[in-house]
């Protein structure tokens, strides 16, 4: 004998005493009339109540078909009334993996025999946007002979108990990261996938707001649009920056439910558009003390407002958030303080030790070069003793500050104690002639006085030099060497600088290709080559970028990647561009005075160039010279040459604006570049670089980048101009985008100033 199926339903929790009943008289009178199951339930007052029941209940035959089924079971698959889903498989409504893997189950159940009880099943339901999760049972239906012919199905919808149990295990998870101190990006990012989770068409986005509270930087968007992440990264904040540049400043949520007609997203339209969305709800991360840290961001691209249980989960996301950079924060003050000194700032002993091993094995890996400068002040005792130690201790924080902005970022300076300094500098290739000069400078800025409450007071040091792999192949060896030769230094009367003295390479290569160099810029060995920059509506030839060469008497013509690093680390490239300056000047006014139509040259300015105070005046001086009117000269700078010193870049630029010349911000696009640079400096054109460039227009993601610049351009006034163009996609692309200007092979390769009058010529027909 089988055991009766509505006794097997009272081993589960998920039925109420009143369904079960249900299902038991159900089963009842449908397995005395199992030759008509489509009269299976006769007693009026019973379907009501089936009917109104939440859950779903339904019959099926042998064949999976539906026999019946009550009236929320109908309407939530699609059907309009409970009779009409009669005959009806799920084959024919869901998909066909959700319908055959029920079907499976339904076929074993009625092969064995045997129930399935509180399977947990997951899918989307016919015209639903995302899974349900349901507890369901199913129980083989009999006859009185015992003959399986169908069977009974209840279900109940867990989705919101599954996501409720899913919040809880992703907060527990992310607090445990939190207190393993995983990396900050890791955390972030797993915090905005679980509220993405939650909801249905949200992207989520975390900026962090910088030390000195003025920017927002990239936190996690998992699944934000890389493109877009990147063009709001360094976003200024301020009382009209988005949803969250607003959010920051005010240290409020901002609820933004149009960004294509809200004020506060004026600026931004043309950078947002092309990503799709619309509405963006921003809420400040903030400390205890309301300082906020940064901003917690939900994108949608539908035009509303946010839910209260949407905003609730806002809300949970920001706090957690607070906990994790501050966290973050405190680690980082922790280890900053236990890794640096006090006093300067400066990495410690400790911190060396830990760094200077690694910065051996990978120069090791890639023969490279490593040298290391052991620094000692000297008579430094006479000034804490004749003016006291509160005056000994400026004096020491000015030589630290001046050391450290005398070297590369990827250089280091370390105080190892009292008035003792180490400098490392590192990644030197083969070719690297500058070290000697390089220290040179650093001991110049070192002497420089400096000013006091007592006066000013000037400050020697005696220099030791090791090098590695010449003078030592480990950290210590190298370090013991530098302090002999820093010793030998002071032997010979201080405020000087010794190299080590061991059979090894002085640390000052030979000056070979240094000197050749310096030969070509003043031996008539440079020449410019010029490559045309067109309308891309018309075709017209609008301007020419002056690009250098060298023909070298024995090499023959050497390519810039091969002189321009060189001329870079050796400080040769501010006569090298001092040269080209002028040499694009003086062609641009022969040009003219031979007839042809006056055109911008575009002369590009390296990070030296741009850093000489006297700079501005250099430009006037080749303008006067070559009589050649401002207008017609175009400076080129990156995004990264301004933003090393912002305040510095400006000023500068505020003056080479003020003498009339043109200045646009080159290779936008290519890895990092913010909204920054753009809203903050005085820019009439914006180069986009070649790396973006050759991605169109295959490249979703180029093409979204590439037309948000464009239009983001457009709104701020910038004229756009297209680098590396070489293919017609490219350039109908570009036309349709609206961009107004081109350069690249498609039109011509750099040319001879001989070349450029012919040029002009068939370009204008």
């Amino acid at each position: 004998m089988h055991e009766p199926s509505a006794r097997r339903w009272e081993s589960t929790d998920a039925l109420t005493a009143e369904t079960r009943r249900i299902v038991a008289a159900t089963e009842a009178m449908m397995a005395s009339t199992a030759h008509h199951l489509s009269e299976g339930i006769e007693n009026l007052r019973l379907k009501e109540i089936v009917h109104e029941l939440p859950d779903f209940l339904y019959v099926k035959d042998r064949d999976s078909r539906f026999v019946f089924a009550n009236a929320v079971t109908a309407s939530s698959l699609g059907v309009q009334s409970a009779e009409q889903i009669t005959g009806k498989r799920d084959f024919d409504l869901f998909d066909f993996e959700t319908a055959r893997h029920h079907f499976d189950i339904e076929q074993q159940i009625m092969a064995t025999g045997e129930a399935r009880i509180d399977m947990e099943e997951s899918y989307i339901l016919p015209g639903g946007k995302r899974p349900i999760c349901r507890l369901t049972s199913k129980i083989p239906l009999r006859n009185d002979r015992g003959e399986v012919v169908g069977l009974i199905g209840v279900s109940r919808d867990i989705t919101e108990r599954k996501l409720q149990e899913d919040l809880h295990r992703g907060q527990a998870k992310l607090l445990e990261m939190i207190a393993r101190n995983e990396p900050l990006p890791m955390i972030l990012e797993a915090l905005v996938l679980m509220i993405e989770s939650q909801l249905t068409g949200i992207d989520g986005s975390v900026l962090l707001l910088d030390s000195e509270g003025t920017r927002l930087y990239h936190g996690a968007a998992p699944n934000l649009p890389g493109g877009y992440s990147r063009l709001i990264d360094g976003v200024t904040i301020g009382p009209k920056v988005g949803s969250c540049g607003t959010a920051a400043w005010r240290g409020q949520t901002v609820i933004v439910e149009d960004v294509m007609v809200d004020p506060l997203w004026e600026d931004f339209r043309a950078l947002i558009a092309p990503f799709g969305f619309r509405s963006c709800w921003s809420t400040p991360i903030a400390t205890s003390q309301n300082n906020v840290l940064g901003t917690f961001a939900l994108y949608s691209r539908e035009v509303r407002r946010p839910t209260e249980h949407e905003m609730t989960l806002v809300a949970l996301a920001t706090h957690i958030a607070g906990i994790a950079i501050e966290r973050k924060r405190v680690d980082d003050r922790i280890h900053f303080m236990a890794h640096h000194d006090d006093l300067t700032g400066l990495p410690n002993r400790a911190f060396l030790k830990e760094r200077l091993a690694n910065i051996l094995d990978q120069a090791r890996r890639n023969n490279r070069k490593v040298t290391v400068a052991y620094i000692d002040l000297d008579n430094f005792k006479d000034i804490n003793d004749g003016r006291g130690h509160a005056a000994g201790d400026e004096v020491l924080k000015e030589v630290a500050a001046r050391m450290a902005n005398s070297v590369r970022a990827s250089d280091m300076v370390v105080r190892l104690g009292g008035d003792e300094f180490l400098v490392v500098l590192v990644h030197q290739s083969s070719h690297d002639a500058g070290i000697t000069r390089r220290l040179r400078e650093l001991q110049k800025a070192i002497n420089r006085p400096i000013r006091g409450e007592d006066g000013e007071l000037t400050v020697t040091a005696s220099i030791g030099v090791a090098a590695f792999p010449f003078d030592g192949a480990t950290s210590q060896e190298l370090l013991a060497n530098a302090d002999r030769a820093m010793y030998r230094a002071k032997e010979l009367g201080r405020n000087t600088l010794q190299h080590h003295e061991g059979g090894s390479t002085p640390v000052g290569m030979p000056l070979g290709e240094q000197e050749e160099l310096h030969q070509a810029i003043t031996g008539d060995q440079l020449f410019l080559q010029y490559q045309p920059q067109v309308d891309v509506a018309t075709g017209r030839i609008t301007g020419l970028e002056a690009l250098v060469r060298w023909n070298h008497p024995a090499k023959g013509r050497v390519p810039p990647v091969n002189f321009i690093p060189l001329a870079e680390e050796t400080g040769l490239i501010v006569p090298l561009g001092l040269w080209v300056l002028n040499e694009a000047c003086r062609q641009a006014r022969q040009w003219q005075d031979m007839g042809l139509t006056p055109l911008t040259i575009a002369v590009n300015v390296s990070a030296k160039q741009f850093a000489d105070p006297d700079f501005a005046t250099h430009v006037a001086e080749a303008l006067d010279r070559h009589r050649l009117q401002s207008r017609w000269l175009e400076l080129e700078v990156t995004e990264s040459v301004v933003m090393q010193d912002a305040e510095r870049a400006l000023a500068m630029m505020e003056s080479l604006r003020a003498l009339g010349v043109r200045l646009s911000i080159d290779d936008f696009g290519s890895g990092y570049s913010s909204l920054a640079a753009l809203k903050t400096f005085p820019f009439d054109r914006l180069k986009m670089d070649r790396s973006l460039v050759e991605a169109l227009p295959g490249d979703k993601t180029a093409v979204a980048i590439a037309s948000a610049v464009i239009s983001l351009a457009q709104t701020l006034k910038l004229s756009v101009l297209a680098e590396g163009v070489e293919t017609d996609a490219q350039m109908d692309f570009l036309r349709h985008a609206h961009c107004e200007e081109a350069q690249g092979y498609r039109f011509s390769k750099p040319v001879s100033p001989e070349e450029i009058p012919a040029l002009l010529k068939a370009r204008s027909l």
